[in-house]
């Protein structure tokens, strides 16, 4: 079955013929609708929010199957660095590529090796001066962090939080520099900044506007007050941080992980031709998600560089010929890619693929297809009602 005809009737199969083939193939339900919330965020993957990222379960699950230890697998779009995390596990060997300043931080903070008492005792550090700090706001004396406290903050920060947690915030971004440690303490303000916005507390990813006044909410049944300060969140995910780490520290492998910064399309790998074992790995989606503005809060206190122009599948380019920039692109990272991959390398591709465009992108890549699996995406977290499906291609290359 290695026509685009076939490929595109098996995408037409019934969604319980599915679940019956991936039962039987894998010996699991990929949908892992009995997977609870805190296993499909153990560990480091839970370091920092990130929409649209895989469930670790699901990268483990093929990884098992069609990898060995002491392979070579590769991620072009390594988003928050799921894949990494797995294959290490695994003892697999893995790169990741990402072009996205904030998403390469967040995939290295996950994945780097740490002097866990160092850290332990920096992002306690860090922590218990902010807390002096709150305690002060709380009694008017911020005057007396004068030296410290002296950025004015952005429009963004004045419209989305409440004055006490813009302080909170900046006031321990300031002094990130004094530490070894500052990546993981980036990602730290960033995942409390990320929950100090003054928004409703079930609309986390997407929110339309600040709320500033008591409203009813869906999350916890009842009315609830906009978010006043940062520091309880800032404790929480100090504590959160380090038993994540702490909890990967002891279970990774030797395997290796590099992480290179940059656009796959172009990127030339650190290791000899044909030397990859095979692919695991997501694409961004067609005009789904704009992975700028969901992590608007930390580009904002950061300084970011955005790469909008780069952008794969970016839902802010609009236009006709968008589906076939979004099907140029994904071929043009492949094709370069090809060159590190050995013969007959696995690769899966997981896509909300609506409009068919990976059988076609494959023919003109030379990958075989061998297969395609369908898994229903359960978007829980996000208390997002609408119905969403990923196809996952298998292909080899010839």
């Amino acid at each position: 079955m290695d026509s685009l005809s076939s490929i595109q009737k098996t995408n037409s199969v019934k969604q319980i013929d599915w679940k019956e083939k991936n039962i039987k193939t894998f010996g699991v339900d990929l949908s892992f609708a009995d997977v609870p919330e805190y296993q499909r965020t153990k560990y480091v993957h839970r370091l920092h929010p990130y929409l649209g990222k895989f469930i670790p379960q699901l990268v483990e699950v093929f990884l098992k199957k069609y990898f060995k230890e002491g392979q070579l697998i590769l991620d072009p779009f390594v988003g928050s660095g799921t894949t990494l995390i797995e294959a290490n596990i695994l003892n697999i060997n893995s790169i990741g590529i990402e072009l996205s300043e904030f998403s390469y931080l967040i995939s290295k903070v996950k994945t780097q090796k740490y002097n866990i008492e160092l850290l332990k005792k920096e992002i306690l550090d860090i922590l218990n001066k902010t807390k002096e700090f709150s305690k002060r706001l709380e009694k008017n004396q911020e005057l007396l962090f004068k030296n410290t406290f002296n950025i004015e903050p952005s429009e963004y920060f004045k419209t989305w939080y409440h004055p006490r947690a813009t302080k909170e915030i900046y006031f321990y971004k300031n002094l990130i520099p004094n530490y070894k440690n500052q990546d993981i303490l980036k990602i730290i303000i960033s995942r409390a900044a990320r929950s100090a916005r003054q928004i409703p507390h079930y609309d986390l990813a997407r929110p339309k506007k600040p709320i500033k006044e008591r409203y009813w909410c869906i999350k916890h049944k009842r009315y609830c007050e906009p978010v006043n300060n940062a520091i309880k969140f800032i404790n929480r995910y100090s504590l959160d941080s380090i038993k994540r780490i702490e909890e990967f520290n002891r279970i990774r492998t030797s395997a290796k992980i590099t992480l290179l910064k940059g656009d796959s399309r172009i990127i030339k790998l650190p290791t000899k031709e044909k030397q990859i074992d095979g692919i695991f790995t997501s694409p961004p989606y067609l005009g789904l998600i704009d992975y700028h503005d969901q992590h608007k809060y930390a580009y904002d206190l950061f300084g970011f560089k955005e790469y909008s122009e780069f952008e794969i599948g970016s839902p802010n380019k609009n236009g006709n010929n968008i589906k076939n920039r979004y099907k140029k692109d994904i071929t043009a990272c492949l094709k370069n890619i090809k060159n590190y991959m050995k013969p007959g390398a696995k690769i899966f591709i997981v896509v909300n693929d609506k409009y068919n465009l990976y059988p076609e992108i494959a023919k003109e890549c030379n990958l075989k297809f061998v297969d395609v699996f369908y898994r229903p995406v359960l978007m829980r977290t996000e208390r997002d009602n609408n119905k969403f499906s990923e196809n996952i291609y298998y292909f080899v290359n010839k």
